[in-house]
C-alpha cells in the first residue's frame, strides 16, 4: 500500500489534505500535536503520531524516510495571527520561526535522500501569499513564510541541476475558509477543493502553486510589484479596518522556582513538563537551600549556569522568598510547583493572592525515581565511610 505523511494532518488544510489522500488510496501517517477528529476517516486508514514542532527531534521522521513505500509528504503545520508588531513578545517570535519555518526545512532534510533521488518522490510545505509581498500587521508570520518561499525556490534550482524530476511545491495561499487558523472551524465542504488541488500540483512536481491566483492574487502581487509601498500601506489600512487585528500580549509565561542541587532527570522533567504548558519559562534559582534546612554542594552561579542551559528555561533569575514577591516582577500567568505542596498554608495563601490575576497554579503530579534527597544522602554516607 503506498503511505503518505502529512504534518498538521489533523487540523484544517491538513485534515482536509488527509481525507483526500485516503480517498485516494493512501495510508497515511498524521504528525501533529492533538489527534484527529473521531469517526470522519476509518481507523485503520492512518496512524497517528504525537508531534510538537516547538520540541521534537527529526530521528522519528528518519525512519520514516527510510520506508520505500511512503512517497508523499506534506507538511501543512503552521500559526501565526495579525498584530502590530510590538504586540508579539519574543517568545512568540521564536516559535513563529521554530514551528512555520525551521522544523519545516529539518523535516525536508530528512526525506531529501528520496527527493533527490531519480525515483518519484512528492513533497510539499505550507507557504503563504504574505511570505511573497509586504504583510505589516502580519511582519513576523510573513517573515517567517518568506523563508519557506525563498528555500523551496532555491533548492528546487538544486534538485533540477542534480537531474531528478522531483520538486518541493511552496503552496502560498491566501486566507483559507474552513480551518482553525483565524479562529475558525474545520469544514471539509470548503476545505475539500482546495486539498485536491494540492494534492494535483504535488502528483505533478509543480513547484509554486497559489490558490485563486488568476481570480485574486495576480492583480495582489501586480499592485506589489508596481509600487510596494503604496500597497504596504494599503495592507496595513485594510488589516487595521477588518476587525481581526489581536493587539493584545498573549503569550503564556510560566514560573518556577526551585534549588536544583545535583541537577538529575527529574529536575529535567519539571522543566519539560512544565515547557509544554507555557510558551516562556522563567526558572527562580534559590541562592541556597536553609528554607529546607539543607545544604548545597552546587555553588549558586554554577546552578544558575546549568538551569540556564536547558533548552526549556527561557530565562533563569534569582529566586525571591515568595512566589506571590516573583509575580510582582514578572507577571506570570502559570506558577509550577510539586503535587506535594498542595493544601498547604503557604500555597492556600497563594491560591487567595492568585485569585484576581489570572494565575494558574499548576500542581505537577510527584514521580518516583531519581531525586536530590537520594544523591545527597549516597553523598554524605559514603563521605563518612
Amino acid at each position: 500500500m503506498k503511505k503518505a505523511i502529512v504534518v498538521g494532518g489533523s487540523n484544517g488544510i491538513g485534515f482536509a489534505i488527509t481525507q483526500k489522500l485516503i480517498a485516494d488510496g493512501y495510508f497515511v501517517h498524521i504528525f501533529d500535536r492533538t489527534e484527529p477528529e473521531s469517526g470522519i476517516i476509518a481507523p485503520d486508514k492512518y496512524e497517528y503520531i504525537y508531534c510538537n514542532l516547538l520540541d521534537f527531534s527529526t530521528e522519528i521522521f528518519d525512519e520514516y524516510a527510510k520506508d520505500s513505500s511512503v512517497e508523499l509528504l506534506m507538511i501543512t503545520a503552521g500559526f501565526g495571527r495579525i498584530c502590530d508588531f510590538e504586540y508579539l513578545h519574543p517568545a512568540e517570535i521564536d516559535n513563529l520561526f521554530k514551528v512555520n519555518s525551521a522544523a519545516a526545512v529539518k523535516i525536508i532534510r530528512a526525506f531529501y535522500d528520496r527527493i533527490k533521488s531519480k525515483e518519484s518522490f512528492y513533497c510539499g510545505v505550507m507557504g503563504s501569499i504574505a511570505g511573497l509581498i509586504s504583510s505589516p500587521m502580519f511582519s513576523v508570520y510573513a517573515a517567517t513564510k518568506a523563508a519557506i518561499c525563498r528555500f523551496t525556490e532555491s533548492v528546487n534550482i538544486e534538485l533540477e541541476a542534480y537531474g531528478t524530476a522531483n520538486r518541493i511545491l511552496n503552496v502560498s495561499p491566501g486566507s483559507i475558509k474552513g480551518t482553525r487558523f483565524n479562529g475558525g472551524e474545520n469544514d471539509f465542504s470548503q476545505t475539500e477543493a482546495l486539498a485536491s488541488d494540492i494534492i494535483e500540483n504535488l502528483l505533478r512536481h509543480n513547484e509554486l502553486f497559489i490558490p485563486q491566483y488568476e481570480e485574486t492574487f495576480k492583480d495582489v502581487i501586480d499592485r506589489y510589484n508596481t509600487d510596494s509601498h503604496a500597497f504596504g500601506l494599503s495592507s496595513y489600512e485594510y488589516k487595521k479596518s477588518s476587525g481581526r487585528a489581536a493587539n493584545e500580549k498573549k503569550v503564556c509565561i510560566g514560573y518556577l522556582s526551585g534549588t536544583f542541587d545535583l541537577f538529575h532527570v527529574g529536575h529535567l522533567n519539571l522543566l519539560r513538563k512544565a515547557k509544554q504548558q507555557c510558551d516562556y519559562l522563567i526558572v527562580g534559582v534559590h541562592p541556597d537551600a536553609s528554607h529546607k534546612g539543607k545544604e548545597t554542594f552546587i555553588p549558586f552561579e554554577e546552578r544558575m549556569q546549568i538551569v540556564g542551559s536547558i533548552q526549556y528555561v527561557d530565562k533563569v533569575v534569582q529566586s525571591v522568598p515568595e512566589d506571590s514577591d516573583a509575580w510582582d516582577k514578572w507577571h506570570y500567568n502559570k506558577l509550577f510547583v510539586g503535587s506535594d505542596y498542595k493544601g498547604t498554608e503557604r500555597f492556600l495563601r497563594y491560591e487567595e493572592y492568585f485569585k484576581d490575576k489570572g494565575v494558574e497554579i499548576v500542581y505537577f503530579p510527584y514521580t518516583k525515581g531519581t531525586s536530590s534527597t537520594q544523591i545527597r544522602e549516597t553523598i554524605i554516607g559514603k563521605s563518612k565511610k
